[in-house]
């Protein structure tokens, strides 16, 4: 499992959220509603903070982004890729 940000999109992220080095963004897994994925019925929702023990992180730009215990199955068969296209967030997976 391989999972990475961007430096444009951790930029995007930066100046949306107000964010600042040192400053944590989390990954979750939701149903329905929210970032859509390769897993049916299944979207990601972020939100800012360190919440539960970190299993795959990215850091760029001084933030990390991760993936917490709870959730790092989403990843198992896929790569994951957060990139900035035409001023937008773009989740890009791969299976491995």
């Amino acid at each position: 499992m391989n999972f990475e940000v961007s430096k444009e999109a951790a930029e995007w992220y930066k100046n949306e959220m107000d964010l600042e080095q040192g400053d944590y963004v989390r990954y979750y897994i939701q149903l329905y509603g929210g970032i859509p994925t390769v897993h049916p019925n299944y979207s990601l929702g972020v939100s800012i903070g360190k919440e539960g023990n970190i299993a795959i992180k990215d850091v760029v730009e001084g933030i990390t982004f991760y993936f917490n215990d709870e959730d790092s199955w989403f990843l198992e068969e896929f790569n994951m890729k957060v990139v900035l296209e035409k001023e937008e967030l773009e989740f890009i997976f791969h299976r491995k």
